[in-house]
């Protein structure tokens, strides 16, 4: 079933996601944007949470979660162990809203009209997890650019 798979994936990065966060050794780092960086790491992360949270919790799961996007971005200096903790707490969100998902569930359309035509929850969910990997692969980027 696609969802195993994708409970799979999301745990993967999420808990590569933690991994990634750890491995600054100096803190101050997770919130440096130099010329050149849109995003801290920092913020990427609270970003990864919020929009998972958001379009998986609140969406599929009705986990009552209100997304505040623009402090996904403009928030600064959250305490690493903070960060953490929103990853863990989302993992096991998303297992139990994914896992109760049917098959027609997935072959629905999406209820949130996020690009220009409709899509079938399983293809969000896809893109969702894409979108997760292609941010996780720029926290680890910044790491290895900044915490040398």
């Amino acid at each position: 079933m696609t969802t195993t798979s994708l409970i799979t994936l999301f745990k993967r990065d999420l808990n590569a996601l933690k991994t990634e966060i750890n491995a600054y050794t100096n803190e101050d780092l997770l919130w440096e944007t130099p010329k050149g960086i849109s995003n801290a790491a920092g913020n990427l992360c609270l970003h990864l949470v919020g929009n998972l949270n958001h379009f998986i919790g609140a969406a599929l799961g009705n986990t009552g979660y209100v997304r505040q996007r623009d402090l996904e971005f403009s928030q600064k200096d959250v305490p690493r162990t903070q960060l953490i903790t929103q990853v863990e707490q989302t993992i096991p969100m998303i297992e139990s809203v994914l896992a109760s998902l049917t098959e027609a569930e997935l072959q629905e359309t999406y209820k949130h009209r996020v690009f220009d035509k409709p899509m079938t929850t399983e293809y969000f969910l896809i893109h969702l997890a894409m979108h997760l990997a292609y941010h996780l692969g720029q926290i680890n980027y910044h790491r290895r650019l900044l915490d040398t």
